[in-house]
């Protein structure tokens, strides 16, 4: 039995017992949900559903349409298959910079082989700001590899990346001052390098596994 991979864009009623009637017909469709985002909530909502479904979505679609609170239904492409998986870039604005120039143009090179990888930035200064930024990545969809880029991170930035890597969410960090270096999968001199090795890592046409590496330091 084939697989349909899909993205739902549900316009529909904002309030109480919207979700509830919405998954209840998906879970009659024997759809197994992967994410959902509310778009938009007052007046009107408007919810993602990413979702695999074990027929043609179409009858999910007009099943959903069915209901009073729905106003309308959109199948399109799922994000993953669109966007695919994500590497997160965090960190200083000039070292965010250059380890996305890696990064960018690694997953270009996988991408013109069928991968689909995507590269997400954002600089930040701040011991507070950088370690919820670090922990609110196990919260991104897709998010695969975290690559922080600085000077100085330690403290609360340090356990908030044993806490991500708990979740199973890999981490490389660029040699820098502080105690996050300790705490992270790989560390790696050069930023563009550790951008380029970043999206190998999470690459399937990429022969790269950070587990089978034998040294920590690059």
């Amino acid at each position: 039995m084939s697989v349909h991979r899909v993205g739902l864009m549900i316009q529909c009623d904002a309030g109480p017992g919207v979700m509830h009637q919405l998954t209840g017909v998906i879970a009659r469709h024997s759809g197994d949900i992967s994410s959902v985002t509310i778009v938009e909530h007052a007046p009107a909502a408007r919810i993602d559903f990413e979702l695999e479904v074990p027929a043609e979505p179409s009858a999910l679609a007009q099943d959903l349409e069915k209901l009073p609170v729905v106003r309308s239904v959109l199948v399109v492409e799922s994000l993953q298959k669109i966007y695919g998986k994500r590497v997160i870039i965090i960190g200083g604005g000039a070292q965010v910079g250059q380890v996305a120039i890696g990064a960018i143009s690694e997953a270009d090179r996988h991408n013109i082989r069928g991968e689909h990888i995507s590269v997400d930035t954002i600089p930040l200064v701040g011991e507070k700001p950088l370690a919820d930024a670090v922990r609110a990545v196990a919260r991104l969809p897709r998010a695969r590899m975290l690559v922080l880029a600085g000077a100085l991170m330690g403290g609360e930035i340090e356990r908030a990346v044993r806490e991500v890597r708990a979740q199973g969410l890999p981490v490389i960090s660029l040699n820098m001052a502080g105690s996050v270096p300790e705490a992270c999968d790989l560390v790696v001199s050069d930023p563009v390098q550790a951008g380029v090795m970043a999206v190998m890592a999470v690459a399937e046409t990429a022969r790269f596994n950070l587990q089978r590496l034998t040294k920590k330091v690059f």
